[in-house]
């Protein structure tokens, strides 16, 4: 795990930090970090099956943190919950692709109107607190350029992305009326440990994981040579607790990417050899996934490395051992 800068030793300790999706992937990873500096925890999480919250992600923090067993459709909820908070992270979402379009109305309900109710839960009832949200690389939908920035147009693909891509704006706007001190990254594929492995829900990298874990073969769709970009975990919350540190990134927009972008074949040969053994094969793309699909996509992480001095650490091998080695030792409890 990176070493945790100083800087963040004095800014978090002691200070009333609410998770939203606290349970899931990402955000069980940042409550481990955020416990370990001696923040005050505070989780909010449906444990809606069917959205990665698990339990088990909290193991060992279970009496040095609180959890609330809530969704985030709860307006009322999320009024007492804001209050007294000092740093919101909102990570609460519905982030499968091929769900928005068989369910928009949900995703909608979640990904827009949601972040909504949390962005006037802020205003009217604790307007200093600083909020970082989880956007996507999704709503950039299908490049026109590689790398990405954050200039690159918006045309999302599917419907998650224009509902992510309008969760994003009404934090930048309630920045830019009322000034809440909102801030966005746009995320690329997060991939490590506790993420969610027992479907492709929610990403193709999981199931990946498991696949192997299991002797499963390998689902590659299309012909493998589509690109994407990885970040691990620590790399992540590490971009989450600097822009929730700066002032410089209230307001802001920021992608974040790695320095290593690979094609899926390659991939998959990379996890196979991480695993020590397993197999993979080509397999058609299935309609309701082509027809969404982005292709090619790396970000160019260059605005938050020059402002705020993010860059990722972890490897793509290094960080596929540490995963693989996380859901060896703890399968049971992830499928």
């Amino acid at each position: 795990m990176p070493t945790v800068p100083t800087e963040h030793n004095a800014t978090f300790r002691g200070k009333h930090v609410l998770i939203t999706g606290g349970l899931g992937f990402i955000g069980s990873n940042l409550a481990h970090r955020l416990v370990a500096l001696g923040a005050e925890v505070l989780i909010l999480d449906s444990l809606i099956p069917e959205y990665g919250g698990n339990v088990f992600n909290i193991h060992g923090l279970e009496d040095r943190l609180r959890v609330n067993i809530a969704d985030m459709r709860d307006e009322h909820g999320l009024r007492y919950l804001v209050q007294g908070q000092d740093v919101i992270f909102n990570l609460a979402g519905q982030v499968s692709h091929t769900d928005s379009m068989i369910d928009p109305y949900t995703d909608l309900e979640i990904n827009a109107r949601s972040q909504l109710s949390l962005l006037e839960a802020c205003r009217h009832g604790n307007p200093a607190a600083k909020v970082v949200f989880a956007s996507t690389r999704q709503i950039y939908g299908r490049p026109e350029y590689l790398p990405v920035d954050e200039r690159h147009p918006l045309q999302p693909a599917d419907v998650n992305g224009i509902n992510k891509l309008a969760g994003e704006w009404y934090h930048i706007v309630y920045h830019q009326v009322y000034g809440l001190r909102t801030v966005s990254l746009r995320l690329t594929n997060t991939y490590g440990p506790r993420m969610r492995i027992r479907d492709a829900r929610q990403t193709f990298i999981g199931w990946w994981f498991r696949q192997l874990l299991e002797g499963q073969t390998l689902s590659i769709f299309g012909d493998g040579l589509q690109v994407r970009d990885f970040n691990y975990i620590d790399d992540v919350i590490e971009a989450l607790l600097m822009v929730a540190f700066h002032e410089a990134a209230d307001g802001q927009i920021y992608n974040l990417g790695s320095d290593d972008p690979i094609n899926l074949l390659n991939l998959a040969r990379l996890m196979i050899e991480v695993n020590g053994g397993g197999q993979f094969d080509l397999r058609p793309f299935p309609d309701e996934r082509k027809r969404i699909d982005i292709g090619d996509y790396y970000g160019d992480y260059r605005r938050i490395r020059s402002k705020l001095g993010w860059r990722p650490l972890v490897g793509l091998r290094d960080g596929l051992t540490r995963t693989v080695d996380y859901f060896r030792a703890n399968l049971d409890h992830y499928v």
